[in-house]
């Protein structure tokens, strides 16, 4: 008894000392944010990385969700005579849920995973003890452009996810069931409001803070050489998935 509720113990405090240093971090960056003008360099080098490079896997992706939603949804609706409402379906769903979570998971694994490995073989090497040597502090030179490339970027793919998920969807709905593109259209934007595409947009803001929060967060807490910097990858793109689906329900609670 004494063991388990030592265990439930060291474990409770594990936790808090950790979301205390993840808001550390965040305070941390959000003040070097300040010094965003003088490092504007290195913030448009990462709004390409994580958004230009992003762009071919985030097409197939978006695309094909779109494609899928209208297959299925053209199939239920057919059977009611209601194939009208399949661009409904698709417009709302890829841009308030599917757009924003899909790609936010999907930089949380290609570009969070990055920086954490980046970042975690710098600690390890020791070349954040000669950044601070020469008076650079980490968090301003790596963390705060990353994170504010990503804030920014992220809601930019959710956007161009967005138009290619309905317009895969629009494909299909036109091969499977026959729906004239101008009756999909006609539905999707009688239904689409402004709403849909801000709330989609501000979870987007969300999930890109956290992505790149969570990946530096990881890279400075790494420790134990190349297996660290795996481990350190790895807990950064799980961290991110968890806390992106914690704040979809949040989000969405809150703006419904």
């Amino acid at each position: 008894m004494k063991r388990s509720l030592s265990t439930i113990a060291n474990k409770s405090s594990a936790f808090f000392q950790t979301v205390g240093e993840y808001l550390r971090l965040l305070l941390n960056i959000v003040y070097w944010c300040k010094e965003a003008f003088k490092n504007t360099g290195s913030i448009i080098k990462q709004m390409a990385h994580i958004g230009v490079d992003t762009l071919p896997i985030a097409s197939v992706m978006a695309f094909f969700v779109g494609m899928v939603l209208a297959l299925h949804s053209g199939y239920q609706f057919a059977k009611f005579g209601a194939e009208e409402w399949i661009g409904r379906l698709v417009g709302l769903s890829m841009v308030k849920e599917l757009g924003p979570v899909l790609t936010g998971l999907l930089l949380a694994g290609r570009v969070g995973s990055s920086m954490a490995a980046e970042i975690g073989t710098m600690k390890v090497s020791n070349e954040l003890d000669a950044l601070r040597t020469l008076r650079i502090n980490p968090v301003r030179y790596l963390a705060m452009p990353r994170f504010l490339a990503s804030l920014i970027m992220l809601p930019v793919l959710v956007l161009y996810a967005d138009v290619v998920g309905i317009a895969g969807g629009a494909l299909t709905a036109a091969t499977y069931v026959n729906l004239e593109p101008s009756v999909y259209f006609d539905s999707l934007f009688k239904t689409l409001t402004f709403s849909d595409i801000f709330e989609g947009l501000i979870k987007a803001a969300f999930f890109g803070a956290v992505v790149a929060l969570t990946g530096c967060y990881k890279g400075f807490k790494t420790t134990g050489g190349a297996r660290g910097v795996g481990k350190a990858t790895t807990s950064s793109v799980v961290l991110s998935f968890l806390i992106i689906m914690i704040l979809d329900y949040v989000i969405t609670r809150i703006l419904v």
